[in-house]
C-alpha cells in the first residue's frame, strides 16, 4: 500500500500517552507507555467491561470534564457493546463536571456528540474478520493521529472455534490468533497506540477436586498464544469479592456503598522502561455513573 504525505505526517506525529489514563490501576508511574498493552483477565462478571467502559470514558471526556480529549477505537468480538450504557456513563461523568462549575462549552446534547465523536466502534466474529479488522484501523490510525486507544472486547472470543478448527494441531489451532498479535506488534510499533483488551478466564473441568489456591492458578493461568503473551506489557486480574468481604472494603462508606458489589483488580506491570515488575491492588463498584474507585 502507497502512503501519501498526509498519511506519513500523521503516522509519525507523537500520540498521546496514556500512562496516567487511571492512576488508581497502576503502581506509581506504571501506566501504559506508548506502544503497550494491557490485558483485563478474570472471570464472567469481574468488572472487566465495565472497566473498559471506564477507561474509554476517561479518554473521549473533554479536558473540562477530567477527560484526555483523544479518540478511541473499541472493537467489539462479543457483539456486547452497550451504548445505551455508555451513554448513560457518559451523562453522568458530564452532568457531574457542570455541577462543579466546570466550563463546558456548548449544549448537553453537543458536548455528548462530541465525545462519541471520538469513539470508532467495529464488529467481527471470528478470528479471521479480527485480522481484517486490524488492517482496516491501520489506515484509521494513518489519518487519524489523535487515535490514541484501542480496546479489544475480548481477545479470547475465538479460542475455543479456532481450537475445533484448527484440529489436533496446536499451530493450526493459534495460526489465526499468532497473525493477529504479530499485526498488533507491527501497529503498536509504528503508530505508539496503547492497547487494552479484555481476556476470559479459563476453569478446567477435568481437573479434579482440588484447593482453593490451585483452582484460582486454574482459572488465572496464561493460555493464549505465545505471540500475545509476549506483547502483554500490564496485566489487570480481575476479581469479585465475596459478601463478607465486600463490607470490609466498604466499611467506612456510606449504607449504599456497603450493599454494592466490590471488585478487586490486582496489577502486574513489567513495562519497557522498567527492569523489575511492580505490583498495586485497587478496589471498585460500579454505579449508574460507571466505575467508582474505594
Amino acid at each position: 500500500m502507497t502512503e501519501s504525505g498526509a498519511q506519513l505526517f500523521a503516522r509519525l506525529e507523537a500520540r498521546r500517552c496514556l500512562k496516567d489514563i487511571e492512576p488508581r490501576l497502576f503502581p506509581e508511574d506504571g501506566g501504559p507507555d506508548h506502544g503497550e498493552v494491557v490485558e483485563l483477565y478474570g472471570t464472567e462478571g469481574t468488572g472487566k467491561t465495565e472497566l473498559l467502559y471506564h477507561l474509554l470514558c476517561r479518554c473521549v471526556l473533554p479536558k473540562a470534564a477530567g477527560g484526555l480529549e483523544v479518540d478511541v477505537g473499541f472493537v467489539d468480538t462479543d457483539y456486547s457493546l452497550d451504548m445505551l450504557r455508555l451513554v448513560s456513563i457518559l451523562d453522568n461523568r458530564l452532568n457531574a463536571a457542570r455541577s462543579t462549575s466546570s466550563p463546558l462549552a456548548g449544549s448537553d446534547e453537543a458536548v455528548l456528540r462530541s465525545c462519541l465523536s471520538r469513539l470508532l466502534v467495529v464488529h467481527c466474529s471470528s478470528s479471521s474478520q479480527l485480522l481484517l479488522t486490524l488492517h482496516f484501523l491501520e489506515n484509521s490510525l494513518s489519518s487519524r493521529p489523535a487515535l490514541a486507544l484501542l480496546l479489544i472486547d475480548s481477545i479470547s472470543a475465538f479460542y475455543w472455534v479456532d481450537r475445533s478448527e484448527g484440529g489436533a494441531s496446536v499451530t493450526k489451532q493459534e495460526e489465526r490468533l499468532s497473525k493477529c498479535a504479530g499485526l498488533l506488534h507491527r501497529l503498536l510499533r509504528d503508530y505508539k497506540i496503547t492497547v487494552f483488551a479484555t481476556c476470559h478466564a479459563i476453569r478446567r473441568s477435568n481437573s479434579g477436586p482440588s484447593s482453593s489456591s490451585s483452582s484460582s492458578s486454574d482459572s488465572d493461568r496464561f493460555y493464549l498464544c505465545r505471540p500475545w503473551q509476549q506483547l502483554v506489557t500490564h496485566r489487570l486480574l480481575c476479581c469479585r469479592q465475596e459478601a463478607s468481604n465486600n463490607m470490609a472494603a466498604a466499611a467506612g462508606g456510606s449504607k449504599e456503598q456497603r450493599r454494592r458489589q466490590v471488585f478487586t483488580v490486582h496489577c502486574t506491570s513489567s513495562s519497557s522502561s522498567s527492569r523489575t515488575k511492580t505490583y498495586r491492588s485497587s478496589s471498585f463498584y460500579v454505579t449508574d455513573g460507571g466505575v467508582d474507585f474505594i
